[in-house]
């Protein structure tokens, strides 16, 4: 690291829509050094108190999502599951290569494939479980920087569901004195959380459902990789008796703290009407993931947030936005931008790099980076698995 330079961790993150690999790079002014031993201190003045200085996104190729998805499904056998885990660290490890020379530190969510907090026995679950394919050492040799990885399984052993992570983050980012600001991450799963002034412990976060993923395979029924601009579900009519029919999942009247998938959120689960035509079904699909959204702020909040800021794939979806806004009228509906947060040049879906690029600093630094009140913990955790830079490599990541 370069004395006197606010500390720069590189951020890799896959989500449930798994069609690429975002990397971030956030800088963190106000921050300890990396390494420096220094306690968890104050919140730095802000918000935002960090900023995203370069960004990049890797599209996976067509035949390594189509394994993702079938992973996703359970349909690998291990060593068809092997073999992912390390393709997906070379991966992991390319996308960082570009941004890793400016950065201390690589923390890389990698690809979750399979998640199943709680014990469901009728479905072969026996214990709570969580699985995040893309092997850190592949990162590390590729890039000669130290990697923090595989973050789930820490707060799993602790008794909490895994999920969500990112409140910490949110938190330590964008927490504001005398608002009640709620985030919105419109990834393939819908997740929120809600900062009620600087208070980490009234920090409420959970997943409120499907967001991209089910929109994502009517667009696959179309041939589409995903509905760009909407214009499929705008080119529809809901279908409200399959809309109500889904809303009555019993997942949505399960309170706090949960977290849930694509093994759940899956066209095949949820058996729409075969006569529905695609239009009809992608207009259906995204009205669902906005009225889950809303069903969940109206449920479980003790109040009504001020703002609702929204990041992730979905926000660059006109006819979710749509939906969304008419859904939760009057909270204000904000972007990340609003923040002071400088987005040019880089999707919404940014933001969980960068929130997993802070999670990987708080746990090389040696902090606590989950709020276990939001997974259901014991205790909180420092998450992730470091893995140390190459011996004989120097800072630059040269031999």
């Amino acid at each position: 690291m370069t004395p006197g330079r606010a500390p720069r961790i590189l951020g890799l993150m896959s989500g449930t829509s798994a069609d690429g690999i975002d990397a971030a790079l956030l800088e963190l002014p106000g921050w300890p050094a990396l390494g420096s031993g220094a306690p968890f201190p104050e919140l730095p003045p802000g918000p935002p108190r960090g900023r995203v200085v370069e960004r990049s996104f890797r599209p996976y190729p067509a035949d390594l999502r189509a394994s993702v998805l079938a992973a996703m499904r359970g349909e690998l056998d291990s060593a068809a599951l092997t073999q992912l885990h390390w393709r997906l660290g070379e991966e992991l490890a390319q996308a960082a290569r570009p941004l890793a020379p400016r950065a201390d530190l690589i923390a890389s969510h990698g690809q979750t494939v399979q998640h199943h907090p709680t014990v469901t026995p009728g479905r072969g679950w026996a214990r709570p479980a969580t699985l995040q394919l893309g092997e850190a050492a592949v990162i590390a040799e590729v890039t000669g920087r130290a990697v923090v990885a595989d973050f789930r399984p820490a707060d799993i052993a602790a008794g909490g569901v895994g999920a969500p992570l990112v409140p910490f983050a949110d938190w330590a980012l964008f927490a504001q004195g005398g608002v009640t600001r709620a985030l919105l991450n419109l990834g393939g799963i819908a997740n929120l959380t809600v900062l009620p002034g600087l208070d980490p412990a009234g920090v409420q976060a959970f997943d409120t459902g499907p967001a991209n993923c089910l929109i994502d395979e009517v667009a696959a029924r179309a041939g589409l990789e995903r509905d760009e601009g909407g214009r499929l579900a705008a080119a529809g009519r809901v279908d409200e008796a399959t809309l109500e029919r889904w809303l009555a999942h019993p997942e949505f009247r399960q309170p706090p703290p949960k977290a849930t998938g694509r093994e759940v959120w899956n066209l095949q689960r949820l058996e729409p009407p075969a006569a529905l035509s695609l239009p009809d079904l992608a207009a259906t699909a995204t009205a669902f993931t906005a009225r889950s959204v809303a069903l969940a702020l109206h449920a479980f909040l003790p109040a009504q947030p001020d703002e609702l800021v929204v990041a992730g794939g979905g926000a660059l979806n006109p006819a979710l936005m749509a939906e969304l806004a008419r859904g939760l009228r009057p909270i204000c509906i904000r972007s990340f931008s609003d923040l002071g947060w400088d987005t040019r040049g880089f999707t919404p879906a940014t933001r969980e790099a960068a929130a997993f690029a802070f999670l990987g600093y708080a746990h090389a630094q040696g902090w606590a980076n989950t709020l276990p009140h939001t997974t259901g913990a014991r205790h909180a955790v420092s998450a992730g698995k470091l893995t140390p830079a190459p011996l004989g490599v120097d800072s630059a990541g040269r031999p």
